[in-house]
């Protein structure tokens, strides 16, 4: 009710004077999602009531935008009905503002006011942002104001609170977490030479715990057996990190930053809390080279990072759990994987400690054909082995209406550490050939097969996945798929054990001007699910999707 209160207020107090000068511009979206959930115990989609209870969910987000004469306007309607969106295994319904923002720019200087998404450098240190369709958003609600000294210089700062959410026994979807955070940022642009250009960048945030949390915390430590153990936690948490990205001439950048966090109440990975600095070191290039080879038609591309990541856990409070309360961004160090089988294991970033390496080459000959390498490494600061994965990919152009590409996985993956699984699960290891394919049925049409194939011992066993997408430009996407456990591994489930089971999806699309209509029925297999870096962990799905996205 605040946030409608202030949007109005805004709206009055600024709008008759600028309406009467200009009519500004307004513009907006809508998503919109609905389930409907359709129970089967042999996958395991019954680990939420919605298959008992609800059998229904809906979740949509209304954005609004009005621009006049320098003044930005925004807010968003969010709703969740019986949603498990937010908890995978329970229940959400709550409405209200999700977002709101008074945004104005007075020469180099640009305010904000209200709910905004930001970051410093690669967000290490402290990124707001939103992943909708995994229930995500660490939206900032204060204020920010950011000044520019002429095109190559800038600093910003702001304080204020982030959002609260459902995962979290503190606050709702709409309200804001206690804790008070504070930044600043600056970032310059240099050239050094005719041939390089160099980014120069530092941040520093300030965390200050809420009187009620530093009581809860306290307690716990104090209630320690072993003297030893018992220490006075900190009320602020400072987190800085210094960044750099150089171009040399037109074809290398290298980049590198150094994030650290001051001695704070920390939970280690057994949930006891220490008193502990944490930092992240990152570094990396990308090398790219066009008009190779006699003909000057191919070209290449390299790239390559490194990241290693000691006990830094920088969130709103000690006391949150698993993705709540996150101010820091740490993606996963692996390729973004499309299909499906290929990102099946994913390897989330882990604070309490990892070293990684992630590395890619891509060679494109005359023609139309491309090959792609990549390779990918984590582990743990004391060695073991938690991630690794080997990724090759063929693309051929052969004419104009047939293409295609093939390629081989293969991935190491940590199950105990990352889904948290007990010792019984072993380590799971698996090699995944696939391909793709298009056709082009005519200039409006398409007819687009993939297939990949997935051995493995581990785990729920071996998998194959096939697709077959129609598409018919500009109105009609369809498609129909099959995921198949053609060699089950089921620990714990004698009853099902042997049975081959089926994960199929029939899916339909809808296009006009700037909307689409979606509607599916899928089965899901349980798993990681990963978008944008950021991963969780999922149950199995059973039932009917459908959804209605717009711009206006």
């Amino acid at each position: 009710m605040k946030k409608i209160t202030i949007i109005a207020l805004a709206f009055v107090l600024i709008g008759p004077s600028v309406l009467a000068q200009n009519k500004g511009v307004f513009s907006g979206n809508l998503q919109s999602f609905t389930s409907f959930f359709d129970r089967d115990d042999k996958i395991g989609a019954n680990e939420s009531p919605q298959y008992f209870e609800q059998l229904s969910s809906a979740e949509a987000w209304l954005f609004m935008n009005y621009q006049v004469q320098g003044f930005n306007f925004s807010a968003r309607y969010d709703i969740f009905n019986n949603s498990n969106l937010l908890n995978p295994t329970g229940n959400y319904s709550g409405h209200g503002i999700g977002f709101w923002q008074i945004r104005k720019e007075i020469g180099n200087l640009d305010i904000t006011a209200g709910s905004f998404y930001d970051q410093f450098g690669s967000g290490l240190v402290f990124r707001a942002y939103e992943q909708r369709l995994l229930g995500l958003d660490y939206a900032m609600e204060g204020l920010r104001v950011k000044y520019k000294i002429g095109n190559d210089f800038f600093i910003k700062g702001f304080t204020g609170r982030q959002k609260s959410n459902q995962i979290s026994n503190r606050g709702d979807r709409f309200g804001t977490f206690p804790e008070i955070i504070m930044g600043l940022n600056a970032e310059k642009n240099l050239k050094i030479s005719k041939k390089i250009n160099a980014n120069f960048g530092a941040a520093i945030i300030k965390r200050t715990i809420s009187e009620e949390e530093m009581t809860d915390i306290a307690n716990i430590i104090s209630s320690y057996e072993n003297t030893a153990d018992k220490f006075d936690p900190k009320w602020n948490a400072y987190g800085y990190t210094a960044y750099t990205n150089l171009g040399i001439g037109k074809n290398l950048v290298l980049n590198g930053e150094y994030v650290g966090k001051t001695k704070e109440a920390y939970q280690n990975i057994n949930g006891k809390y220490e008193l502990k600095p944490g930092k992240i070191i990152s570094t990396g290039f990308n090398f790219s080279k066009r008009k190779l080879g006699r003909n000057k038609k191919s070209s290449l591309g390299i790239n390559a990072e490194f990241r290693q990541i000691e006990d830094f856990q920088f969130k709103i409070s000690p006391r949150e759990i698993l993705l709540s309360g996150l101010m820091s961004y740490q993606p996963s160090l692996t390729r973004q994987a499309s299909y499906r089988l290929l990102a099946r294991y994913n390897a989330p970033a882990q604070e309490w400690g990892e070293r990684g390496f992630k590395g890619g080459l891509t060679f494109s000959f005359k023609r139309g054909r491309t090959l792609s390498l990549n390779y990918s490494n984590v582990k743990r600061l004391d060695g073991e082995k938690l991630f690794k994965e080997h990724y090759a990919q063929y693309s051929h152009k052969f004419s104009k209406i047939f293409k295609a590409k093939m390629g081989l996985q293969t991935i190491f993956y940590n199950q105990q550490v990352y889904e948290g699984k007990g010792k019984e699960y072993d380590n799971v290891q698996t090699i995944t050939p696939f391909v793709d394919m298009t056709y082009k049925l005519n200039s409006r049409n398409s007819l687009r097969f993939e297939a990949q194939y997935m051995k493995t011992g581990q785990d729920l066993g071996s998998f194959a996945n096939a697709i077959l997408e129609l598409n018919m430009s500009p109105h009609y996407s369809f498609a129909i798929s099959d995921m198949v456990n053609t060699e089950p591994v089921r620990l714990g489930d004698e009853k099902n054990s042997n049975e081959i089971l089926h994960y199929y999806s029939i899916f339909a699309k809808y296009n006009i001007k700037t909307t689409s209509f979606t509607a599916a029925y899928i089965k899901q297999v349980e798993g990681v699910n990963c978008t944008g870096g950021i991963c969780r962990l999922e149950p199995a799905f059973s039932g009917f999707r459908c959804s209605v996205i717009t711009n206006f």
